[in-house]
């Protein structure tokens, strides 16, 4: 994740000072996955094992790129002087919602490759974690609490994004070592 992060913030441009994001709508898309996977002795998978994994892999970038929205909305949100007015960050946290809940539908419909199942279960547990976190968020966003349940519950995303970025790695071993 850190990773992950290091990498996607040095290939943003920079930003002058003059830089205002206040306002502009939000779209998030889902990356086309490129790459392959290679076992560890150097070959490459079979089909439908690779097949697999790629979705996988596309699946986690998009979650994290929606990871990233939450947390700027959210803290645009709690920002003195408001950089995100509540209108945005209601819209900004359904779509997060929205794509969220695409991302687990994809995943179930996924066809599972033979010995990858256990794997499977354990990625849809974690992205229903990552769908209900993010319907909380935007729960939290329209109470009348201090803040704190939005708080908590995009606290919760993040985790469980992470969650499901750790089991695809661990989907990713599975697969190595068919």
């Amino acid at each position: 994740m850190i990773g992950f992060t290091y990498f996607f913030v040095r290939e943003l441009p920079e930003a002058s000072p003059d830089t205002t994001l206040i306002g502009q709508p939000v779209t998030t898309t889902i990356p086309e996955s490129t790459g392959t996977s290679e076992d560890l002795v150097g070959g490459t998978l079979d089909p439908e094992t690779q097949a697999y994994v790629d979705e996988l892999d596309t699946t986690n970038d998009a979650l994290q790129l929606l990871g990233v929205e939450i947390l700027t909305a959210n803290d645009g949100f709690d920002a003195d002087p408001r950089e995100v007015p509540y209108e945005e960050a209601e819209q900004r946290f359904e779509a997060v919602q929205t794509q969220t809940q695409v991302l687990a539908d994809d995943l179930d419909a996924l066809a599972v490759p033979e010995g990858m199942e256990i794997n499977q279960e354990a990625l849809k547990t974690a992205m229903q974690f990552v769908a209900l976190s993010a319907g909380d968020a935007l729960s939290g966003l329209r109470s009348t609490d201090s803040g704190e349940l939005r708080q908590n519950a995009v606290e919760a995303y993040t985790k469980h994004v992470a969650d499901f970025a750790t089991e695809v790695t661990n989907a990713h071993n599975t697969a190595d070592s068919l």
